[in-house]
């Protein structure tokens, strides 16, 4: 069975997509279609920000593109200096919120120490960091994309939390996503399920799905990576198969082998 991903192939050097290698060992046959492209924005405000820890409580990160675009700061030889010799250290006196495994990953590429991972959702990392940091203290630093939902800042806002956003990417279709759609479609024919992993994905690839699938739209099992996207793909009018539990591949693929396939599948450890 055929499994089209809505979303960017993981970096080639750190070995196969993690989604594919997972969907794969259900039996599943899983594409990759990138979506989205990013420009980064406001890099040298970013690294301004990171210069003084002292005027923050700590820092937080919904998306693992907020810290490529620290990555990208780090590459200048100054900047990567600075932070090797202290500005490292001093943040890792401070909280570093996350949300999900692959955020938490590149935090700990850049030296930090992420808290929060499970959470799996901005609503409740807003409760776990409404748990452990108290009213009107220093604000937390957010760096965050142009299309961030106010889930999180609304949330801390209300409990008396400061935070300071800083957008740091935005978000467009990618310049390939039609062809690679279409391309899809003409060579693979209709998958038995499609997985959206932002409501973006859903604004941009919607309307050539449904024409590309045509009547056979109604056959696909749709997937979720989590609620969010969820909200948005019943919003948009597609029925929701399955939401991963957390956005992990072995949540994901334990969610589709229940909507597709209920037996005969076995999961990696």
């Amino acid at each position: 069975m055929k499994v089209l991903l809505l979303k960017d192939p993981k970096d080639k050097e750190s070995g196969p997509d993690p989604y594919v290698k997972e969907l794969g060992l259900c039996g599943f046959e899983a594409t990759l279609i990138p979506v989205l492209s990013f420009e980064f924005v406001s890099l040298e405000d970013l690294f301004e920000k990171l210069s003084h820890p002292e005027r923050y409580g700590g820092l937080v990160f919904t998306s693992p593109r907020a810290l490529e675009a620290i990555k990208i700061c780090l590459r200048e030889k100054s900047k990567n200096e600075a932070w090797s010799k202290s500005l490292k250290q001093q943040w890792n006196t401070k909280p570093t919120y996350v949300v999900g495994k692959a955020t938490a990953s590149l935090v700990e590429e850049i030296g930090l120490s992420p808290q929060g991972e499970k959470s799996g959702n901005a609503e409740k990392l807003a409760e776990y960091i409404c748990s452990r940091e108290k009213p009107h203290s220093s604000s937390l630093l957010f760096p965050c994309g142009a299309l961030k939902r106010e889930v999180l800042p609304t949330a801390l806002k209300e409990k008396g939390i400061p935070l300071e956003s800083l957008t740091v990417y935005q978000t467009a279709q990618h310049e390939h996503l039609q062809q690679s759609l279409s391309s899809y479609f003409s060579q693979q024919g209709i998958p038995a399920s499609i997985v959206f992993f932002s409501p973006s994905g859903v604004k941009f690839c919607l309307q050539h799905i449904q024409k590309l699938s045509g009547d056979s739209a109604n056959q696909i099992k749709f997937a979720a990576i989590g609620p969010t996207t969820a909200e948005a793909m019943e919003a948009a009018g597609i029925p929701v198969s399955c939401t991963a539990e957390s956005p992990t591949p072995q949540d994901l693929a334990a969610g589709i082998q229940k909507a597709l396939r209920p037996q005969n599948c076995i999961l990696s450890e």
